[in-house]
């Protein structure tokens, strides 16, 4: 290791985590020092610390340099993935969130939630959903304004009714509440401290508010603007500006230009292609594709252009929430094939003789090494191993939007998603019925239903047309995905405090992937089936578990 002088490590200090360990974090202020720092490293027999003191030190541009040449003019990608960001997007729609967290490797995402944030604010007297141009420039504009401020009245005036009613159905003193005296959980009328009490109030009006929020945000349209952090490497953000860019939105073309300004001043070297014949290159490929295939489908889909649907359409209210479409028809060869890889790792032979000896092997004696292999796990971030990955399925999914919002934080898999319509009908939480609101309920579904109609049928921009629909409203998608995904999507989907929608789809899931392949399933120890009526106590648990951990 190098030894550095006095001078040097005063230096060096401001620049690293330490001078003297073989082990450091990488601490000096520019972005793209960092990256250079860690592309030169590779390709230099000096240590980073010393190429730092050599080559960057007295250079202020040496970063700067070294990717406008590395990355612009050799076209060296996995060196993007060196420079780091975090950004903020703010006022952005339901729609322009999903198309930014449909690029799944090298960003991650943290979105305000509609679960424990009212959306019944206004600002300058108007409800915060999308407004821009090309909206406002539409022939039906006032029916769109009108759909949505229904939307978003309902939703305010029904927090307070369902607030009221679900404290009729679970009273806080039904419920039990930790006593710290005895460390166990009493009935709320047994709590004997001050304390002990408001923090049972505290944690029951939280989970009350927070069920109410839960089930009234079906209600919200897709034009609801939210706002989300990013995090990422220059790479993934690079191809996030090129596939909003080429959108056929002007909501996310927008964004696009803005985030480009903004990473411009911090990891501009690490994104300069998408000004450059290589990103427009990219975007023309992008475009040219989607109006290709969008004609080809019109052709072979056979539109019907009086109501923008389509002859091979489902539009079937009742259709299946969950439908598996195709996985491994062969038991017996999938199961072979899965300890094939189990085994691998621990043999000298190549797959394809382990692969023959697995087929030779007896059900019982592939049964008991795939249970080896997964009795071991005590929760549910105990995931299986890499041999998990060699079995899929896909799923055709037709749930509400915002089931399909939750589901779409899952990244380890293949998702195709359809435009938000109204053709699938929409899905009514059965609180909702129960405290007697419902036809407000309706009532705004089926103006939003006729909106949608006006701008995607009669105005014929179907693109447009999203914004205005519900997030109730059921969503057709396809998610193709590994066992080992698998096991951890519905284990985490099917928990007490996961919406009952989704935890329904997580649990169809389960019972689709149990009924053909029995013994692959058999491992997912940690799946809940039980049906929760209500998921307050869910949400009190977790808030009291958030308190205790402050």
């Amino acid at each position: 290791m190098d030894e550095f002088t006095e001078h040097e490590k005063e230096i060096l200090k401001h620049h690293f985590s330490n001078t003297d360990k073989p082990v450091f974090v990488i601490t000096t202020p520019k972005q793209v020092d960092r990256g250079a720092l860690m592309s030169r490293y590779s390709r230099s027999s000096k240590s980073m610390r010393r190429i730092f003191l050599d080559e960057f030190l007295n250079n202020p541009s040496r970063g700067e340099e070294f990717y406008e040449r590395v990355l612009v003019e050799y076209g060296d990608d996995s060196v993007a993935e060196l420079g780091l960001v975090q950004v903020g997007i703010e006022g952005i729609s339901q729609i322009a969130i999903q198309s930014i967290e449909d690029r799944r490797i090298g960003l991650s995402y943290l979105e305000k939630s509609t679960r424990y944030v009212r959306f019944d604010q206004k600002v300058d007297g108007r409800y915060a959903y999308y407004r821009g141009d090309d909206i406002m420039g539409l022939k039906y504009v006032d029916a769109y304004i009108e759909a949505c401020d229904l939307a978003f009245n309902t939703y305010s005036k029904s927090i307070e009714p369902m607030i009221k009613y679900l404290k009729e159905v679970e009273p806080i003193h039904s419920m039990h509440f930790l006593d710290s005296s005895k460390g166990v959980e009493v009935a709320f009328d047994e709590l004997k401290s001050s304390d002990d009490v408001k923090m049972a109030e505290k944690a029951y009006e939280s989970s009350i508010r927070a069920k109410a929020l839960d089930v009234l945000r079906v209600l919200l349209p897709a034009s609801t603007l939210t706002n989300v952090g990013v995090a990422g490497n220059a790479r993934a953000f690079e191809h996030l500006l090129n596939i909003l860019l080429a959108s056929r939105l002007r909501e996310e073309q927008s964004i696009a230009m803005m985030l480009y300004e903004e990473l411009r001043e911090y990891i501009g070297p690490f994104i300069k292609r998408v000004g450059s014949k290589h990103g427009e290159s990219f975007r023309d490929y992008l475009n040219s594709t989607m109006a290709g295939i969008t004609r080809i489908a019109g052709e072979y889909l056979k539109h019907d252009k009086d109501d923008g649907s389509y002859a091979y359409a489902d539009t079937d209210a009742d259709a299946d929430e969950v439908r598996l479409v195709d996985y491994d028809k062969d038991n017996d060869e999938i199961e072979a094939k899965v300890v094939a890889s189990i085994l691998y790792e621990h043999a000298d032979a190549s797959y394809s003789d382990l692969l023959e000896l697995a087929r030779r092997m007896s059900r019982e004696d592939r049964t008991s090494i795939i249970e080896e292999y997964v009795k071991h796990r005590a929760n549910r971030r105990h995931r299986p191993l890499r041999a998990f990955e060699i079995p899929y399925y896909t799923f055709d999914l037709c749930t509400n939007f915002g089931i399909f919002r939750d589901l779409h934080r899952h990244r380890i898999l293949t998702m195709q998603r359809q435009l938000l319509t109204v053709r699938h009908g929409y899905y009514k939480p059965m609180e909702v019925i129960d405290a007697g609101l419902e036809k407000e309920f309706d009532d705004c579904m089926y103006k939003s239903k006729e909106v949608y109609e006006l701008i995607a049928c009669r105005e014929g921009k179907p693109l447009e047309a999203q914004y205005v629909v519900n997030l109730a409203y059921r969503y057709r998608y396809l998610i193709k995905l590994n066992l080992r995904e698998a096991y951890h999507m519905i284990e985490l989907r099917t928990s007490p405090q996961g919406h009952p929608a989704y935890r329904r789809v997580a649990q169809e899931m389960y019972r689709a992937i149990a009924n053909v392949h029995p013994n692959l399933a058999r491992g997912m120890k940690f799946v809940d089936m039980r049906d929760y009526s209500s998921r307050i106590e869910a949400e009190k648990r977790k808030l009291l578990k958030l308190n205790d951990n402050r």
